[in-house]
């Protein structure tokens, strides 16, 4: 059994400036997404896209800007309508306030969608072929974001058997139960393991839309599986009691049907060209 290791969430103070860990795991995600985003530049079909639709530095660079944007604004406005539409309702001001925390992958998903559905008009390049460039880059960032809630102790796992070798005691949780280490979990899941995955499957021809439709279903599955070790947040265990099943897991379950429909319609469709 294991203690929590408190860590300061602020990792500098200047006088009033206060740069925290969670931060700078954000930062530390997008510089990863850049880093493997030029990397793809040099995979195909991206290399030998021609014409107006070529990839370049400059398109990484534009994309990454667009997403921040998506994944700060769709992650906020997504946990504000999934997690506590009610609260919100009753207090619009408050869904400005980031700093509070509150921030939902799904809603931050729907939102770097939009972002580059707008990159991809804006550029003249296919919207399947943007995701696909995109979505093996992602899972790393996600991996980053977990580090964030680890170091900040939230986000804790539910109780487990206390001779789990690993079962990690919170007590900011309100209880000296050893519990699962869901953040690690979630690490190794959704960032790490997936991430291996995707880029090795995006490295081989794919149809169109197939390496961001194996993003969706391999993310929603190990999401769902990870939320069976993650504490459901006080205000939502009534979902858990009712259902059997957390909001987490429940807003996988469009994810991954909408990502196995995705795969089978590109496989039905022709292998893309080389844009001229």
């Amino acid at each position: 059994m294991l203690m929590y290791p408190k860590i300061d969430p602020i990792a500098l103070q200047i006088g009033p400036l206060a740069v925290h860990w969670y931060g700078l795991t954000y930062l530390a995600a997008f510089a990863l997404f850049y880093w493997l985003a030029t990397r793809r530049l040099k995979h195909e079909p991206f290399a030998s896209v021609q014409g107006r639709g070529a990839w370049s530095r400059r398109d990484v660079e534009d994309a990454l800007f667009l997403g921040v944007v998506g994944v700060i604004a769709g992650g906020r406005l997504g946990y504000c309508l999934f997690y506590k539409p009610a609260y919100y309702a009753t207090h619009p001001l408050e869904i400005f306030f980031i700093w509070q925390g509150g921030m939902s992958f799904h809603g931050g998903m729907l939102g770097v969608i939009a972002s580059q559905w707008w990159f991809a008009r804006t550029r003249g390049k296919p919207f399947w072929q943007v995701m696909d460039f995109v979505a093996p880059c992602v899972p790393l960032g996600l991996a980053a974001g977990r580090v964030g809630n680890f170091i900040n102790g939230e986000l804790w796992g539910r109780f487990a058997d206390p001779s789990l070798p690993w079962g990690m005691v919170f007590p900011h949780s309100g209880s000296m139960a050893p519990r699962h280490p869901s953040q690690v979990y979630q690490f190794l899941l959704e960032g790490v393991l997936l991430f291996v995955l995707l880029w090795l499957y995006a490295r081989k021809p794919r149809r169109e839309a197939q390496v961001s439709a194996m993003f969706l279903v391999g993310y929603g599955v190990f999401r769902f599986i990870a939320e069976f070790f993650r504490e459901p947040d006080a205000y939502l265990m009534w979902l858990k009691d009712q259902t059997g099943l957390s909001m987490g897991q429940w807003l996988c379950v469009p994810m991954i049907a909408f990502g196995i429909a995705l795969w089978l319609w590109a496989q039905r469709r022709p292998r893309a060209g080389v844009a001229a």
